[in-house]
């Protein structure tokens, strides 16, 4: 079993993309980052456990995301971020009493550990993850891994107000190193465009990798703009996605 303190309560330890064609995700987050997939080996992970051909990305050997293919085609295709609990179940109890919603309740992953898939008051969607023998990351902060999610809300206060209600010591403790910050969604996206998270992976020059993604078939949604964690900017893959490239 694996040790569940890897990551304090709060701390972002995995991201999966929920997509159409996982093959084809497999092809560019692969060019892309310089991602490995191996079938068979355990990156299948829903292979042995029932959960459909579900594959870890891995960076020099080292598990950094998955990619799960979408049970609905009506399901967004989206770019999730799990925050680590070593209780899921209460956690999911707190988030309704803050006044977020628990869109799916606790659900034990074979051996790798429990995931919940919750909202919070604005609608922004994110994830839980109670580690099994799955902690999360192998590798972050580094290109070619996670390294940050920003949270585009409508109102940074209340959403400061929820999910410090849930991570107060992570956010705003004397330690704090969330791996996630808050900002208004007019600040870099249309007004009408819905509260939502944004994961960011590391790249050493964020400007180069924009042509890369465009002849892989993506997209350069905002384009590369300066913030207090990096420069940034925030893309779509080849079947719709969005993420963001971020050069610390």
């Amino acid at each position: 079993m694996a040790d569940s303190a890897v990551f304090r309560e709060g701390v972002p330890c995995w991201v999966e993309a929920q997509l159409s064609d996982v093959a084809a995700g497999r092809r560019f987050y692969g060019e892309l980052f310089g991602w490995t997939f191996c079938a068979g080996s355990g990156e299948e992970t829903g292979a042995d456990e029932g959960y459909g051909p579900s594959v870890w990305a891995r960076h020099h050997g080292e598990p950094v995301a998955a990619l799960v293919p979408k049970r609905d085609g009506r399901m967004p295709t989206v770019w999730t971020v799990y925050f680590a609990t070593p209780d899921a179940a209460a956690l999911a109890r707190a988030i309704r009493v803050a006044g977020g919603q628990v869109i799916t309740a606790p659900t034990q992953v074979g051996s790798f550990g429990t995931t919940v898939l919750a909202a919070d008051p604005e609608g922004a969607v994110f994830g839980l993850w109670q580690a099994g023998t799955h902690p999360g990351f192998g590798k972050r902060h580094e290109p070619g891994s996670f390294c940050w999610a920003e949270l585009y809300a409508r109102d940074t206060a209340a959403v400061d107000q929820f999910y410090g209600t849930l991570f107060h010591d992570v956010l705003f403790g004397p330690e704090a190193s969330p791996d996630f910050g808050r900002a208004t969604v007019s600040g870099v996206f249309p007004a009408e465009m819905p509260p939502h998270f944004v994961v960011h992976f590391g790249v050493e020059d964020c400007d180069a990798v924009l042509g890369t993604v465009n002849r892989l078939g993506g997209r350069v949604q905002v384009p590369p703009f300066d913030t207090s964690y990096g420069r940034a900017a925030v893309v779509t893959d080849n079947q719709g996605a969005s993420f963001a490239v971020l050069q610390r």
